[in-house]
């Protein structure tokens, strides 16, 4: 039977002490990864590479030019540090730098998606990371949680695991909450902003991709590594907080359309337009009260109500320029399809 896969995300706050990669934590990922590479394709989405690099850079500040250029120092650091603890476990790893337009573009994500399916029949682990050194301000990852969950979901993964420097989600009286069922408001409001000194996630962000995620079918667990056996009890399910997977069966390309393509546009549409596409209906011009962001053909907008509350993407099959000034010009715009039910997933 082909293995489910398993991503795992570590944060630089997990995998780091005082700006230098911990080799202790290192040494117990691939002891505990060696354990579950029989049962899973894993992935390892690490984090550290400009934690790894910026000692190099005398009086560093954090610029975005002296941050890349930390990264292109630590990455190779980081790549060969996991390799040391995993040799003794007879297992290869593989180096993966990503960026946005790979997962944006289905040709590049299937020619993704087949490179590591040939690592893993080779038994070789791919750790991924954003390639830093070239993305694009604009167009690069909000942090390795997105990386981690685009992966997952349009990998089609049984689990996405966040390991931070927390036991897991926090209640108001600081107690990890061992199992959420669905990821609300309430629980999105539950974490602070604030986001380490090492990180650019935090548990915010993390709920946020876990949120997508669940809603993909992933199950999705947030643990410490501190605990001992920690990756082995958090894929058990008895370590963190477990974020339970929601009943949904898409094509993988609407999973894709969902998590990986590049969501360019934003319009605010009535309750009758939100009614015809929650019954699986396409979108038709006469339900939309204004464009919030511009948008082209063949790309992704996300679809609001008017509480601002987004229900769904879509694949435009019209420019939002000529949408707006057909439906201010001629009155048979109004039933003209912007996008096609099998082009619209409900989130």
């Amino acid at each position: 039977m082909k293995k489910p896969i398993l991503v795992i995300k570590f944060g630089s706050a997990s995998i780091t002490n005082q700006g230098e990669v911990d080799d202790r934590i290192v040494l117990e990922i691939a002891r505990q990864c060696a354990q579950l590479q029989s049962t899973y394709n894993i992935v390892l989405v690490s984090s550290g590479a400009v934690a790894a690099g910026k000692r190099f850079i005398p009086k560093y500040t954090g610029a975005l030019s002296q941050r890349k250029a930390a990264a292109a120092i630590g990455n190779p650091l980081l790549v060969m540090t996991y390799a040391s603890f995993f040799r003794p476990y007879k297992i290869a790893l593989a180096q993966s730098l990503c960026e946005r337009h790979h997962f944006s573009n289905r040709s590049q994500f299937l020619q993704l998606k087949s490179t590591y399916e040939t690592l893993w029949k080779n038994n070789v682990i791919p750790i991924a990371n954003e390639n830093d050194v070239v993305s694009n301000k604009e167009l690069k990852f909000s942090d390795n949680d997105e990386l981690a969950t685009l992966i997952a979901v349009g990998f089609g993964a049984e689990k996405l695991l966040f390991s931070t420097s927390v036991p897991g989600v926090l209640n108001e009286r600081g107690e990890v909450i061992p199992q959420i069922d669905k990821i609300d408001r309430s629980i999105l409001a539950l974490p602070s902003k604030g986001v380490s000194d090492v990180g650019l996630g935090g548990m915010v962000s993390k709920l946020n991709f876990s949120r997508m995620a669940t809603q993909m079918g992933i199950e999705v667990v947030i643990f410490s590594m501190e605990s001992e056996n920690g990756l082995l009890k958090a894929v058990r399910g008895e370590n963190g907080t477990v974020c339970l997977p929601q009943k949904k069966q898409l094509s993988s390309k609407k999973k894709w359309l969902a998590s990986g393509s590049l969501i360019s546009g934003l319009i605010q549409v009535d309750d009758g337009a939100i009614e015809a596409i929650l019954k699986r209906k396409s979108l038709l011009a006469v339900g939309i009260k204004k464009v919030v962001q511009d948008f082209v053909v063949g790309e992704v907008f996300q679809i609001m109500d008017e509480q601002q509350v987004v229900h769904a993407v879509g694949k435009s099959r019209i420019d939002s320029v000529s949408l707006m000034h057909g439906l201010k010009s001629r009155e048979g715009l109004r039933n003209l399809e912007i996008a096609h039910a099998d082009d619209i997933v409900l989130l």
